[in-house]
């Protein structure tokens, strides 16, 4: 937002759509608002402004990680996922603008002393919602998957339109592709990688920013992959390798001369980035020689193991929790850590005895488009268990909190010729 936009809007005062507040509030305070308006039409916090219009400016140390996790995370649901910005202005002030569009799973609820409070928005200020109200918004809200979700400040410019080009031409053969700007919205929409929000600019879903997002992490910071190396098993202070992975989960291929698809030089997706990066640090030379005088290359651990270990992580994990997925390389073990409890009723033994329960079913139909996921969905069972075994004679370990999902793939003490 420019500083102008800014200005313009804190000179216009409160209204439905729009609140001040300084940052020294109490989270349920901020949280009440943030619900009122998602009831509504969604709206704008600005942070560091007094009822009154007068700028004080931000002082709370760390004030994004508070305004996601502390309230949007803990006391806003079901979870928001909104737009934070900061705006500098003169002497030294900055204002924080939260903004985020109407909600789609009504009715919004503050949760907090062990209680859940509904409030709507009547003007410039917030308050409990009746008995009727509370009915309408009952019967105005939907239960959507977390993966159809709106992501604040996303539009169509978004997304790549050379991945999606590709998408419809190349992967699922359709032909009839979209013209114009106005027709590829409306594609989307139906297709559930855009929604339309009142009175504003259709936004990209979840699912529609983190396969074909340009930049996934610049509107949805979880949407990244964390991969960590250090020498010994446990963490230590300095790490060999930390580094956060962003980019579409899809990659971007061409045919070449002989009728193939290969990925471009600079089309790989946040799987094949993966791939790439941890390579060095999951591989060994051979100390034997082959017969054309070259050292083969090994693996610590199954190559279709670890990819199928990191689609999961992707493609099941609970995208309101406003963490990355974390990849952690040790020197006895790999760790593959995803946010969020399992869904829905599954079991550490009901995923190892194959059943399916997918928690994002359209981002993984569309992995499942590309090969990225197999066909029967069972890769724990059929991939990461068997080959576990087969190479490094050991078993996969599964733990599962309310927290996370972790999936370990010990590291053989002597190992054996992986996949080449």
């Amino acid at each position: 937002m420019l500083k102008a936009e800014l200005l313009e809007i804190i000179a216009n005062g409160e209204n439905s759509g729009v609140e001040f507040k300084r940052d020294d509030c109490r989270p349920e305070q901020l949280a009440k608002e943030i619900v009122a308006m998602a009831n509504l039409r969604g709206g704008m916090i600005l942070l560091g402004v007094e009822d009154d219009g007068t700028i004080s400016g931000i002082q709370r140390r760390n004030l994004e990680v508070w305004v996601m996790d502390t309230v949007f995370a803990a006391k806003v649901h079901p979870m928001i996922i909104p737009f934070y910005e900061e705006v500098a202005l003169e002497e030294g002030k900055r204002v924080a603008i939260v903004s985020f569009p109407l909600g789609t799973t009504k009715p919004y609820v503050l949760r907090h002393n062990n209680r859940e409070e509904i409030y709507i928005r009547v003007g410039s200020t917030s308050r409990p919602a009746t008995r009727e109200q509370q009915a309408r918004l009952f019967a105005s809200g939907g239960i959507l998957h977390p993966e159809l979700l709106p992501v604040a400040g996303t539009s169509f410019k978004s997304l790549d339109l050379e991945r999606l080009r590709d998408y419809f031409i190349n992967v699922i053969h359709d032909l009839d592709v979209p013209k114009s700007d106005g027709a590829w919205i409306q594609r989307l929409i139906a297709l559930g990688f855009m929604v339309e929000v009142l009175e504003s600019t259709p936004v990209c879903t979840i699912a529609g920013l983190l396969l074909f997002g340009v930049s996934p992490r610049r509107f949805l910071r979880q949407s990244g992959i964390r991969v960590l190396v250090f020498e010994g098993n446990d963490k230590t202070y300095r790490a060999l390798l930390d580094r956060v992975l962003d980019g579409p989960l899809v990659g971007l291929w061409h045919i070449n001369e002989g009728g193939e698809r290969m990925l471009t030089d600079t089309g790989f997706g946040l799987i094949d980035r993966f791939a790439e990066i941890v390579h060095p640090f999951v591989s060994e030379e051979s100390d034997i020689i082959n017969e054309n005088f070259r050292r083969e290359r090994r693996w610590l651990y199954p190559l279709e193991a670890m990819r199928e270990a990191c689609i999961n992580a992707l493609a099941h994990r609970d995208w309101t929790r406003s963490v990355d997925i974390e990849v952690g390389c040790y020197s006895d073990r790999m760790e593959f850590i995803s946010p969020g409890a399992l869904q829905n009723t599954m079991t550490v033994e009901k995923m190892i005895a194959g059943q399916r329960s997918p928690r994002n079913p359209l981002i993984v139909e569309v992995l499942r488009d590309y090969g990225y996921v197999e066909a029967r969905g069972m890769g724990v069972r059929t991939k990461i268990i068997p080959l576990m075994r087969q190479q490094n004679r050991v078993e996969p370990i599964f733990e599962a909190t309310d927290d996370y999902l972790k999936t370990i793939l010990p590291r053989r003490k002597t190992c054996i010729y992986g996949m080449p």
